[in-house]
């Protein structure tokens, strides 16, 4: 049984990321969808990409049904689902309901909201009563919920930081590692998912030119969006772990208006990791 056990494990190692794992934050392509919703979706099926995350940005004008057939032509599955702070706070069963009428596993919020550039343990407190909270009804249709850091809460508090706090409080929700917005404000995403290793659930990955500074605000210039492998970010390594580790899926983001022509060397630089 035990060499059984290690076959398979080998064996998940060894599949490749791009056709399994692999997805996109639809995020990305914001500019291109209110233009042409079929033919944006014909396009990601060229690149090979099966596994959708939503943008916050609904259906565009499309009834749900006419919207889920599309990406069924297109043999794409939204396997996430967004989830506004707001919404999770004041009707909860909506974001299930959403999540549910695509067959989605996961909810993800984006953004804790909070006043300028102070974050502080109260936002922070505020958040994980919102998160439990939704994430335990959640929980008992099967749909789980993942907070997205932003870089804001990497400030001190006690002898840790914020995240920390957020990350030992949370007993209904899971997290999504957006690897830019770890590296931005100077932290190394592999040490976090050692650290963290049953925590982060899904994964974005985004690399940031060369020379870029950073913050701990949860902003910056889009245009400072790479193609994988050519910035700052380590991103070999951090697949190198995360495929080690027990992560769903790993969403391509490109925020920057140079999407169309990164995606697919992105993808490319993927590939070329299992080879």
């Amino acid at each position: 049984m035990k060499k059984i056990v290690l076959f398979i494990g080998a064996l998940l190692l060894s599949m490749p990321l791009w056709s399994q794992e692999l997805g996109l934050q639809l995020y990305s392509l914001r500019n291109e969808f209110p233009k042409d919703v079929p033919g944006t979706f014909a396009k990601i099926k060229s690149w090979g990409i099966h596994n959708l995350e939503d943008g916050n940005d609904g259906t565009y004008g499309y009834t749900l049904e006419e919207y889920k057939a599309m990406l069924a032509k297109n043999d794409l599955k939204m396997v996430s689902v967004s989830a506004p702070f707001e919404e999770l706070r004041d009707s909860p069963e909506t974001v299930l309901e959403r999540a549910k009428a695509y067959g989605a596993k996961y909810a993800v919020c984006f953004w804790i909201p909070h006043d300028g550039n102070n974050f502080t343990i109260m936002d922070t407190e505020n958040a994980l009563k919102v998160f439990n909270s939704a994430g335990e009804l959640f929980a008992r249709e099967g749909v789980t919920l993942a907070y997205h850091p932003h870089g804001y809460e990497f400030r001190p508090y006690k002898d840790e930081l914020l995240i920390d706090y957020l990350i030992k409080n949370s007993k209904f929700f899971d997290f999504e590692m957006d690897v830019y917005w770890f590296a931005h404000p100077g932290e190394d995403p592999v040490t976090w998912l050692r650290k963290y290793p049953n925590e982060f659930k899904l994964m974005h990955l985004k690399d940031c030119e060369k020379g870029t500074p950073g913050n701990q605000n949860g902003v910056s210039d889009v245009e400072t969006n790479v193609v994988l492998g050519e910035g700052q970010i380590d991103i070999a390594a951090i697949i190198e772990e995360a495929k080690t580790m027990n992560i769903d899926y790993m969403f391509l983001e490109d925020e920057s208006s140079k999407v169309l022509r990164q995606v697919p060397e992105s993808i490319e630089f993927v590939k070329s990791l299992d080879q």
